[in-house]
């Protein structure tokens, strides 16, 4: 379930009103005049049902209500209503699906992939980790390493921006991967030499020896696998916002590590192991982004179809919509399907 707080101008109001009466999947509305100071206008709160979050926005958005005013939304984890029940299930197909609300996976990738001083922070350490997990053969520290490590937002942001066809958003990310990574090998490789001066790890590594963690510098069919089965996953745990999800993805795959290795590897001067543990890092990333993009791409073909059919309904007419195509259409073609 999903609740939405709308501030809009007073002459808005009306057709917003409107527009939340004669959609089916919303209840709980509440219209407060004049509630709002900054900016000025009226306070409108109502429920929807997940499935048609994103398609009431877009039609919120055409009534200019993101212009001239604000919507939030935010997730409602229980509510207990007869009414709630009813209008969740009022669409058969709504039982079983899992839609996306595509505002709030725009804003969580907005946010993973800023290139700030806390993701290089984390980048480098999550490194640290994992270095130490190599210097002993150590796979729970591997498994730590892959946990905290936060590259997964840039990519998927990558991955939402290329759907979404966002160049600002893809510039963003890219570069927060183009940074992150030598950041945090250079403190691997940086740490390993100082470790190394200093007696705390081995003189030498025999990374060809290391059964526990080897496979981190010895790509294959399944390291290509693995990581594709993981961006689908992760993509969706993104979508549906199962965050406990995401966390399993994290720990199946090794960027993080491969990225660590590389460091090590070149500490110690094994430029072997440095190739074999690039080329695992590349394969992951690519991997990743392509299951990622093709996963995306797929579920917002599917909503741009029932955007479609949703343009023909009664509901927009009362609302002072037109029917059958988006006013939006000619200016956000990336948000808005042409009129059929």
């Amino acid at each position: 379930m999903i609740h939405l707080r709308i501030i809009a101008p007073r002459a808005h109001c009306r057709h917003v009103v409107e527009l939340l009466e004669d959609t089916e999947t919303v209840f709980n509305v509440v219209y407060l005049e004049d509630a709002a100071i900054k900016p000025k206008g009226d306070v409108i709160l109502c429920d929807v049902a997940r499935r048609d979050a994103s398609l009431l926005v877009a039609d919120l958005r055409e009534l200019d209500v993101d212009v001239d005013g604000s919507i939030a939304i935010e997730e409602v984890d229980a509510e207990i209503s007869g009414i709630a029940s009813h209008a969740h299930h009022r669409r058969r197909d709504d039982i079983g699906s899992d839609p996306v609300v595509w505002e709030n996976v725009a804003s969580r990738t907005s946010e993973n992939v800023e290139l700030s001083h806390s993701f290089l922070i984390f980048m480098a350490l999550s490194m640290l980790i994992a270095a130490v997990g190599i210097y002993f053969d150590q796979p729970i520290l591997i498994v730590g390493a892959m946990v905290v490590g936060p590259d997964f937002g840039p990519i998927a942001g990558i991955c939402v921006a290329l759907v979404n066809r966002n160049r600002s958003l893809v510039r963003r990310s890219a570069m927060a991967l183009l940074v992150g990574f030598p950041v945090g090998i250079a403190a691997a490789f940086v740490a390993t030499v100082l470790l190394k001066a200093v007696g705390e790890i081995p003189e030498s590594i025999d990374f060809s020896d290391q059964p526990q963690t080897g496979f981190i510098s010895n790509p294959n069919f399944f390291s290509f696998y693995v990581s594709l089965v993981a961006g689908v996953v992760g993509t969706l745990s993104l979508t549906t916002a199962k965050s406990s999800v995401l966390v399993g993805v994290l720990i199946s795959v090794t960027t993080i590590p491969a990225a660590a290795n590389v460091g090590v590897a070149a500490a110690y001067g094994d430029w072997s192991t440095v190739g074999g543990a690039g080329i695992q890092l590349i394969l992951n990333v690519f991997a990743i982004a392509l299951a990622g993009f093709l996963t995306l791409y797929v579920q917002r073909r599917i909503y741009i179809k029932r955007r479609r059919a949703h343009l023909s309904e009664d509901s927009r007419r009362d609302a002072g919509l037109p029917i059958g195509e988006s006013r939006r259409a000619k200016v956000k073609p990336d948000q808005e399907p042409e009129p059929t």
